[in-house]
């Protein structure tokens, strides 16, 4: 019961850096891929239906831990004060910008709000991935399973390291490169005309970006916890994820190149999807490993809830998890197709 409830937090946070990816990877491109007003409108309208129902997932997700593994919960959330605090703050600020947009008819104001919208999607970008950085490298947990992360110390992932240090920035900046990419590929499905073909160029331009984090980021890992191979050891099978994450990679260059922007999108949200999973996969059954003594790694042995509840919970993250995924399904299938300028109006 613990390693299924670790597979659906696993599937509920890959299922929400898919989604919400590729409209904080739209966020990312704001400034720069559009070349005036006009198709800034219409870049924003390819998200505009979905962008804040995506987040539905983040909440699901830090809901099924809360409930399952409420220890890693209650000591992510004190440990990493901060930088949750300024990941709400840029969460706000997304809003602002994408919803004000709409309802404030003034283009003295755009500036502002287009500024605000895409910040917010680099930084919140980056501090995924920095917090993703933090799991892997693990943090300074004592034998209460607490612990406490200043934002920064020395820059070095030692015994006491703060929240950004050279491998949590690393990752951060694969984050960026990651979802700038699929947030490319989601624009040229969307659109039309020379925007689309501006946002191939750009997801092929960032592609070389991402091909170089994804490998440097590799070996980092390996260096800062190279007990990630562990699991790839005791079962072989595990190597088959990196082949995915490679095949993936190419997937998406070939794609992009061969102007077929549906399948280069799907190859990239199974590149995040792999790569989620490949975390996972390295990391179980730790779900925040300890870098003083991983006898103090919170698992999903010793912080899960009691046995009962587990069970009854399932049931009903079934039914929640189903309506879930069938609403989106008619979400998305009612907005399939290209956007234009004149559905602004519709949303």
């Amino acid at each position: 019961m613990e390693t299924l409830w670790f597979l659906q937090i696993t599937f509920v946070l890959a299922a929400y850096v898919v989604l919400d990816g590729f409209d904080l990877g739209v966020g990312i491109l704001t400034l720069t891929l559009p070349r005036n007003d006009a198709d800034r409108r219409v870049l924003i309208n390819t998200i505009k239906p979905v962008w804040d129902g995506n987040e539905v997932w983040l909440i699901a997700a830090a809901g099924a831990l809360y409930f399952a593994f409420p220890l890693v919960y209650a000591s992510s959330f004190s440990g990493f004060y901060l930088p949750l605090t300024i990941v709400l703050w840029l969460l706000v600020a997304r809003a602002f910008g994408i919803e004000l947009r709409s309802h404030i008819s003034e283009p003295l104001w755009y500036p502002l709000f287009d500024v605000a919208f895409a910040t917010a999607s680099v930084l919140l970008t980056f501090f995924f991935g920095v917090a993703a950085g933090n799991v892997v490298r693990g943090v300074p947990l004592s034998s209460d399973g607490y612990f406490f992360a200043p934002l920064w110390t020395d820059f070095t992932p030692g015994l006491r390291p703060g929240v950004l240090d050279w491998y949590t920035v690393l990752i951060g900046l694969l984050s960026l490169a990651t979802l700038a990419v699929h947030g490319a590929h989601y624009a040229a499905v969307k659109t039309t005309g020379d925007l689309r073909s501006r946002a191939g160029a750009v997801g092929r331009a960032a592609w070389s970006a991402l091909v170089s984090t994804t490998v440097v980021s590799l070996i980092a890992t390996l260096r800062v916890r190279p007990e990630v191979l562990a699991n790839y050891r005791t079962h072989p099978w595990g190597w088959a994820i990196p082949v995915v994450v490679g095949c993936t990679l190419v997937a998406m260059r070939y794609y992009a190149s061969a102007g077929r922007p549906q399948r280069a999108f799907t190859a990239s949200a199974v590149f995040i999807t792999t790569m989620i999973g490949g975390a996972a996969f390295a990391l179980y059954p730790a779900l925040l490993p300890s870098n003083t003594d991983p006898r103090y790694s919170l698992t999903i042995y010793n912080a899960q809830t009691g046995a009962y509840s587990l069970r009854i919970g399932l049931v009903w993250w079934a039914l929640g998890i189903s309506l879930a995924v069938a609403y989106f399904g008619v979400l998305y299938r009612s907005f399939r197709g290209s956007v234009s300028l004149e559905d602004e109006l519709d949303h």
